[in-house]
């Protein structure tokens, strides 16, 4: 029998279940391999972000001719060299502080990612990537499933997510994650102040250490409430973390520092998802530096730079990678409204002091006819699996065995990105 249980806390947990993941994140066979406790930070692009304007093929002549207004000039355009298919490619200009960690070796670009037939909805597309099923959207998700992996006694604050809804990637059969937006204010809810919170939480902690070994109903809903109420101080302590930068401000910085807080003060969460929207650009995209896409490029890059010299600077870059991707990349040609549509293939990215940084995959040649190009050439057609990236982070950087989790075996293909 599936119980469920609510422990109310205000602007925190709505649900938080028995299971989840273990207090020493690895799993034995990560130990045995001899891998020490390391953090994943998922970045995602809520809308379908324009790969093709994040990573510039600037001297393909169609680049230029299929989008008019919105591309970017080859003079603005940050070099990073050519892929092993010679084609020249180059950053957003607004993704200087990613150009930093590909200089340094510390940033992966992994281009035409997706999978065949790929779904140009948001809500099914973003779900496939979390189901890691391009046939199924519904069910657990990948990482939802490594946790499921993972020995017993579960810690509750293992994973956090900090948007206010749990993305599929993270729905496990087993136990919840707890969605955190805003830590600042996640606390024990009660409509009393002062001395009467404090008993009222000590009363609930007490009802709580009831082991009731002999009611297994009431020892599951303890031990969830339980690990609900030991999360409050943890995260607290996380928000009064003092980065060694300054972070960018709006919700994605924000998102940044707590985790990075998360990382620096050892509360016990190893799996992060941090979520920024605005990319679904179907018209007034802009181009060069400017317009909303620059903007967008912007947040995202001085958000990972910042968040990346924080943790280096506390020694911990090392133990860190933050995985990047979107649901689908955008059409090849701008539209009449001087945006883009949903398309096919686009661009992962991993940063970390263990990623082995450079270009990974080809990319595509935009003249309408070529191979690397599908539906009328007017997409990208995908090269490297999605779930190819996804075993090489279960197995190489989380050190467990990503076939049972994925459904089947991807790492051939997986772009050595550790």
């Amino acid at each position: 029998m599936r119980i469920s249980r609510r422990l109310f806390i205000r602007d925190g947990v709505a649900t938080v279940t028995l299971a989840l993941t273990a207090p020493p994140f690895l799993s034995d066979i990560a130990r045995a391999q001899g891998i020490r406790s390391r953090s994943l930070v998922v970045v995602y692009l809520g809308g379908g972000n324009d790969a093709l304007n994040t990573l510039v093929a600037y001297r393909d002549p169609f680049y230029y001719s299929r989008r008019p207004t919105i591309a970017i000039a080859a003079g603005e355009v940050l070099q990073v060299g050519a892929d092993a298919s010679g084609k020249a490619l180059g950053l957003h200009p607004r993704l200087g502080g990613l150009l930093d960690l590909f200089n340094e070796g510390r940033l992966a670009l992994v281009q035409r990612v997706g999978y065949a037939n790929s779904s140009r909805s948001h809500f099914e597309g973003t779900d496939i990537w979390g189901t890691a099923n391009p046939l199924s959207s519904t069910g657990s998700g990948w990482l939802g499933r490594y946790f499921d992996t993972l020995p017993r006694p579960l810690d509750a604050l293992a994973a956090w997510n900090t948007t206010s809804e749990t993305p599929r990637a993270l729905l496990s059969a087993q136990g919840g994650v707890p969605s955190i937006p805003n830590g600042s204010t996640y606390r024990f809810a009660s409509p009393n102040r002062g001395q009467v919170v404090t008993l009222e939480r000590a009363a609930a902690q007490t009802m709580a250490a009831n082991a009731a070994v002999d009611r297994p109903h009431l020892a599951f809903l303890n031990a969830a409430s339980r690990g609900a109420l030991e999360t409050l101080d943890r995260v607290t302590q996380a928000t009064q973390y003092t980065p060694t930068i300054a972070y960018p401000g709006g919700g994605f910085g924000v998102a940044l520092r707590t985790v990075a807080g998360a990382i620096v003060r050892g509360v016990g969460s190893r799996v992060f998802w941090v979520q920024t929207g605005g990319y679904d650009t179907h018209s007034q995209q802009g181009g060069g530096a400017g317009g909303a896409y620059g903007g967008l490029m912007a947040t995202l890059g001085d958000g990972l730079r910042a968040f990346y010299n924080d943790l280096r600077n506390q020694g911990l870059a090392n133990d860190t990678t933050v995985l990047v991707f979107s649901e689908f990349g955008r059409r090849i040609s701008e539209n009449g409204s001087q945006g883009t549509d949903h398309g096919a293939a686009g661009l992962m990215m991993a940063l970390g002091g263990m990623v082995r940084g450079g270009l990974y995959g080809t990319a595509a040649s935009l003249a309408p006819g070529d191979p690397t190009l599908e539906n009328n050439s007017g997409d990208v057609r995908h090269e490297t699996d999605f779930r190819s990236v996804y075993a090489r982070v279960l197995d190489n950087w989380l050190g467990v065995n990503s076939v049972p989790i994925l459904g089947g075996d991807f790492r051939a293909g997986a772009p050595a990105i550790f």
